[in-house]
């Protein structure tokens, strides 16, 4: 199986088994509510069949040898709802399966303009008849509720009997429990229990719940017959589990048939069978009065906005081109119906990691979406605001005040049970607040501001206060012991960097708010107030003076050195073969703990703090995890290393169409998608937000000759294009705003395009990776050669971190 570049589609030839399930993550559609993964419409062969409405999920107890007072106890899984992608053909008698027979020509191809997903398939059943079929698949960006597949069928030789089978039915299990921890939970196939069945016509609803967490849900299936022969139809029947629809013909030589296929899905925590069935049957009335074509004409015009506002033009790598055109399109269809729910690290392109919602979506996600999509970024906030009683709950449970978010979760509580990498991992509610300062601050968006942010500043400053103390020994020090941060190799450690000052910026904020707002009005007394800017005022920063770098955590530099040397290359990911005692006990890191501190708090860094700092880590990061290429790629560009920034921008943007991380087949890694944005935007663009000011400091490596993207700031719509020699701005709409430009101020007015030299680079520092985990050396247009003796197998052609 091959894949080709194209700019504007994911085009797949062929089908292989090996990368079947990858491909499937890869070809799945969404739109933030509900998701199909890209299966094939006969169902079989497949890996694994998938369709998931957000926030829909089964709960299981959370086991342990020994717990302890306060570990969460129930686990929340994401449940593979009721699949209606299936419409089996039969010719004379023998089914379509491109496993036998002879498979003349196929090709799917996934239209990131059209937001479809279109497949041609010429085949010869084994008894000699030979027929084209061609399908159509989207999942609605207007509508969040319907799906729609167009499904035709041409006869090559003839006459020929057909039948087509529509299916509407459960698929849960399947899926084993495997030793990889990112991997999808296994759920007993009686997880839905079926409480409601109609079929009527060509109509067919089912009605489920969960047997745990009592979720309720109804789907349905309609079929419009657009081009058909006389026929034998048959009504649909079902039986509480399964709903199928057939229908009977006899094509002749060059006659087609074609049919649309109509699916519906509504859910509540706490439904009525019957209520829910009703709307369900609304939906597809009302999907049969628009049809297929005016769904298409909807979904084109749903995502030409989206183009004008957040599309990256990249000259010189049609590869990374690509790439990012493919995030930008994964990550608002992932988004853009999660109003009410998260947004899970994997979308809703598969299980992996249950389905859970972690700290990626606010540091690597909402950047994008608050500067191309901030409705999107604020609904996101919104659903964090939503969850503030569990987080509350938890917070009491641990003996702190204020609020203490979830590790990962879908409905808001808690589901890690490992406490060093889970509940330890304070950062995640300065991560939120973080978020919260960068949408106000980029949008002005007072309404948010008073009744979202402000609850969420005020509830994760007071955590800060109650979790942190001043410690005497250190002159009254403000420490924060036994936390992890984003470092998942360290664990419960004292003054993690990034976790302190995430923590200042989260009190300092908190602060202003209520000054600006009145503390009275959002219940804050003054010596709250007070007292949190005592707290970030005497932050401990951890420094090494004899070492000249930041510290990741005040003992890091005591533990042993890490043998990269004798780690082999299938050794990694290390979590999979090396045991966290181990990992805990040596200077080894898994993702950018203090580079990413650099990058979201580089007003709190000197240019030189901040080269010796990275030359540090690098040397130290074995980039494990999904999220570190994008990190790294905008830190490399800062420093001066632009060829390493443009290396570490292809490994993010190329990570699920490589499957570097050996784990696309459980789902698409979304937030690492918007890693290969922050990496062009926030890296090669040198995008910053400091205290109410924007700026950019551009520069391009040698094989890229233009770069543009768009910047949605206080209002206004900016575009920006870089080239080798110089950077032009362009204010699009909107009244005059003053930027910086490598430091230097520049007023931008409406319509008038403003250029500015980019100054020559730096010498970059001395800089190297743990033995065999150099990045691939890009050169240019499918390149990618070795820096080191690392290189990153590849399947079909990109992605992103």
């Amino acid at each position: 199986m091959t894949a080709w570049v194209d700019q504007w589609c994911h085009r797949q030839i062929g089908w292989s088994e090996l990368f079947a399930a990858q491909d499937e993550s890869l070809l799945a559609l969404s739109n933030g509510y509900l998701g199909l993964r890209g299966t094939l419409d006969e169902g079989e062969p497949n890996a694994a069949v998938g369709t998931y409405l957000n926030g829909f999920y089964e709960t299981r107890p959370i086991q342990y040898a020994d717990p302890g007072y306060g570990d969460p106890s129930t686990d929340q899984v994401l449940v593979n709802v009721t699949d209606g992608t299936r419409i089996r053909l039969v010719v004379e008698g023998e089914p379509l399966d491109i496993r036998v027979g002879t498979v003349l020509e196929h090709e799917r191809t996934l239209d990131l303009r059209a937001g479809l997903l279109a497949r041609s398939l010429h085949w010869r059943s084994p008894g000699g008849h030979e027929l084209r079929v061609w399908t159509r698949r989207l999942v609605s960006l207007q509508h969040r509720e319907l799906a729609m597949i167009e499904y035709q069928v041409e006869a090559i030789t003839g006459p020929m009997r057909l039948e087509i089978v529509s299916e509407l039915g459960v698929r849960i299990g399947g899926a084993a429990e495997s030793g990889d921890p990112r991997a999808a939970a296994e759920l007993p196939s009686d997880t839905l229990v079926p409480t409601l069945d109609q079929h009527r016509g060509r109509r067919a609803v089912l009605a489920h719940q969960t047997r745990f967490s009592g979720h309720h849900l109804a789907a349905g299936m309609d079929h419009l017959l657009l081009d058909c022969p006389p026929s034998a139809e048959s009504v649909a029947v079902g039986d509480g589990a399964m709903a199928r629809w057939r229908l009977t013909t006899t094509l002749g030589p060059g006659q087609p048939l074609r049919l649309v296929k109509l699916l519906a899905y509504h859910w509540s925590p706490n439904g009525d069978p019957q209520a829910l069935a009703a709307q369900v049957n609304e939906s597809l009335d009302h999907a049969h009065s628009m049809g297929f074509d005016r769904l298409v004409v909807a979904q084109r015009g749903a995502l030409d906005l989206v183009w004008a506002r957040a599309d990256i033009e990249l000259d010189g790598d049609p590869e990374i081109q690509h790439a990012l055109r493919y995030a930008l399109f994964q990550l608002y269809q992932n988004s853009i119906h999660a109003a009410g729910h998260g947004i899970p690290a994997k979308g809703l392109t598969g299980a992996g990691y249950n389905g859970h919602s972690f700290w990626d979506t606010e540091i690597f996600l909402l950047p994008l979406l608050t500067y191309c999509a901030p409705d999107s970024a604020a609904s996101a906030l919104r659903w964090r605001a939503s969850t503030l009683p569990q987080a509350r709950a938890k917070a009491r449970r641990l003996g702190l005040a204020g609020a203490a978010f979830p590790w990962r979760t879908i409905g808001g509580e808690e589901c890690s049970g490992y406490l060093p990498a889970g509940t330890a991992a304070f950062h995640v509610n300065a991560d939120i607040a973080h978020a919260v300062v960068r949408y106000i601050g980029a949008t002005g968006d007072a309404e948010f501001e008073r009744e979202t942010g402000a609850p969420l500043l005020v509830e994760t400053a007071r955590l800060w206060a109650s979790l942190g103390y001043h410690d005497q020994r250190r002159g009254g020090r403000f420490s924060i012991d036994g936390v992890t941060g984003p470092d998942e190799y360290s664990a419960l450690v004292d003054n993690n960097l990034y976790t302190n000052l995430m923590a200042r910026a989260n009190l300092r904020s908190a602060a202003d708010v209520a000054e600006r707002l009145g503390g009275a009005a959002l219940g804050v007394a003054p010596e709250e107030v007070t007292a949190w800017r005592l707290a970030a005022d005497a932050m401990t920063i951890p420094f090494d003076q004899e070492l000249g770098v930041h510290l990741q955590d005040e003992d890091f530099a005591r533990h042993a050195a890490f043998d990269f040397e004798a780690t082999q290359g299938q050794d990694y990911p290390l979590l999979l073969h090396v045991s966290y005692f181990q990992l805990y006990r040596h200077q080894v890191v898994k993702q950018p703990d203090v580079v990413l501190a650099m990058a979201l708090c580089g007003d709190s860094f000197t240019a030189a703090s901040k080269r010796a700092n990275f030359a540090y880590y690098e040397a130290l990061t074995v980039r494990d995890s999904s999220l570190a290429a994008g990190t790294q790629a905008i830190l490399a560009a800062e420093v001066g290393d632009i060829q390493l920034a443009y290396d570490y921008l292809a490994e993010a943007a190329l990570l699920d169409h490589r499957d570097s991380a050996h784990n696309t087949a459980d789902g698409l890694h979304l937030s690492a998608l918007a890693g290969g944005w922050m990496a062009v935007v926030l890296g090669l663009g040198g995008a910053r937000q400091y205290d109410g000011r924007l700026s950019f400091a551009p520069r391009l490596p040698e094989p890229l000759r233009r770069v543009t993207f768009p910047f949605c700031y206080l209002g206004r719509h900016l575009r920006i294009e870089i080239t080798a020699t110089e950077a032009r701005y362009r204010l699009l709409a909107g009244a005059p705003l003053e930027i910086d430009h490598w430091g230097a101020p520049l007023t931008l007015i409406e319509e008038h395009p403003q250029a500015r030299a980019i100054p020559p680079a730096p010498a970059a520092p001395v800089l190297r990776q743990p033995f065999g985990r150099t990045p691939s050396r890009r050169l240019g247009p499918a390149t990618d050669q070795s820096r080191g003796s690392s290189h990153l197998a590849s399947h079909s052609s990109n992605l992103i971190p």
